[in-house]
């Protein structure tokens, strides 16, 4: 199979405008019990609400969330009675259980919009491959997540459902080479997992080592491991992951990228100390290494569970729209 795509032909189909991916059926609204979670359900609205005058930023949507005949495909037998299952449930959102909450609530609540974020993902990547260039989904980046277990606010792998969709569907070879870059304050054990035997897939993780996961055994997966002490600051953190992404080969077929702003000093559970305009640096610095590698890229949302962390999506958006790719 064929996928040499000239430097002109991909700089062509960037355009002038980041695509951004995005639906209502994003958001999460759950009243009062919103205060359960730090998690901001409704931060998807307020970047949409950010961005849409913005003139440089391209909004598209998905046709329709994820089905759970394809999410079943990539689990394993006993997660499909798992994810069914308030008990477990409630256990990967990390909330107390409340027992008069039924599944059906969850699922539609919670679960429907992320099944919506696994679509964005799939979209995003369906159209990096065909058109070239950068997609923006700004949900997904479900990186706890595996084949067999949720955890972590995360309950199913969209990365690794994409992945296994296109594979199936000839999008993608087998032998195809994959990029995760996972810049989400947590380590992402769930993708880690999830393509332990794959080889093709090339892991980038810049993570705080002092916090959750802790697993040894999918910190050993990483090809390009950044771990970082807790209270990293921005300047040390750019520094370091400038230096990473000079590692990466220039032969990817896709590359996903897990931009999560639990990062920033206001957030409570990422125990890194960046700014948004860090945060922004960042994410110009991951296009810009990956446009000069001509690399189709889907940017996923990531966590991100401080005041700021719509604010600083918005600001990063407007100013990789603003790059000259």
């Amino acid at each position: 199979m064929e996928h040499e795509q000239p430097l002109e032909d991909w700089h062509r189909r960037v355009g002038n405008s980041m695509n951004v991916i995005y639906s209502t059926n994003y958001n999460i609204n759950l009243g009062l019990l919103n205060y359960l979670h730090p998690f901001d359900g409704m931060k998807f609205k307020a970047i949409h609400q950010g961005l849409k005058s913005n003139s440089r930023v391209n909004f598209i949507e998905p046709p329709e969330s994820a089905s759970m005949e394809l999410i079943d495909g990539f689990f394993s037998s006993i997660m499909r009675k798992k994810v069914r299952d308030s008990v477990f449930i409630f256990r990967a959102l990390e909330v107390p259980r409340i027992p008069f909450i039924s599944f059906s609530f969850l699922d539609r609540k919670i679960l429907q919009p992320m099944r919506w974020g696994v679509a964005g993902t799939i979209l995003g990547a369906q159209k990096a491959l065909s058109e070239g260039g950068i997609y923006w989904n700004i949900s997904g980046g479900y990186h706890h997540a595996v084949q067999q277990n949720m955890e972590g606010f995360c309950i199913y792998n969209d990365i690794g459902i994409c992945h296994q969709k296109l594979v199936n569907n000839g999008v993608l070879a087998e032998d195809d080479k994959i990029l995760i870059i996972d810049t989400d304050a947590h380590h992402g054990n769930g993708n880690a997992y999830t393509f332990m035997e794959n080889k093709q897939v090339t892991i980038l993780d810049i993570y705080n080592a002092g916090i959750y996961p802790a697993s040894g055994y999918t910190r050993d997966r990483v090809d390009i491991a950044v771990p970082l002490r807790p209270g990293t600051e921005g300047q040390i953190y750019l520094q370091s992951y400038s230096e990473a992404l000079q590692k990466l080969d220039d032969d990817y077929r896709l590359a996903f990228v897990v931009a999560g702003t639990d990062t920033l000093l206001t957030d409570k559970l990422g125990g890194l100390c960046l700014t948004i305009d860090d945060v922004a640096a960042r994410e110009k610095l991951t296009l810009q290494a990956l446009h000069q590698r001509s690399i189709p890229t889907v940017m996923l949302g990531g966590g991100g569970y401080s005041k700021d962390s719509a604010k600083s999506v918005i600001r990063a958006i407007s100013a990789c729209a603003d790059l000259k790719l």
